[in-house]
């Protein structure tokens, strides 16, 4: 069973944090490709340009991203397979936004448990 972690990606990478991915659609500002430690740039499962200007960190609209960004990942299923592989070690979700609670490694992370939990059923 895979673990799902998440983390900015502006912490210092860990031994501990397994396959390394961004799930942002824009790279991150001052952060450089060696230093970012990333296994994987899974660009094609952020939300879209429209989505992420649309929420625009607003708490606010918290409820709502969710709800749209999960539309938009249904579209995106075989692009989470690697992500559902059981590797063997966690999988840390990268993102740079500074609010950990309201972002879409968050809802990434749920979706994955979830469809975890199906699939041991």
């Amino acid at each position: 069973m895979t673990e799902y972690r998440i983390k900015r990606i502006y912490e210092a990478p860990e031994p501990s944090d397994g396959l390394r991915v961004l799930v942002d659609g824009l790279w991150p500002r001052g952060v450089s490709k060696v230093d970012a430690h990333l296994d994987r740039w899974a660009r094609d499962i952020a939300p879209s340009t429209e989505l992420r200007k649309w929420f625009n960190h607003d708490p606010a609209r918290w409820e709502e991203f969710r709800r749209r960004y999960r539309e938009e990942l249904r579209g995106h299923m075989d692009d989470l397979k690697p992500l559902r592989a059981d590797i063997g070690r966690p999988v840390t979700l990268l993102f740079s936004a500074r609010d950990a609670e309201h972002n879409q490694a968050v809802v990434l992370k749920e979706l994955l448990d979830e469809l975890q939990a199906t699939n041991r059923s």
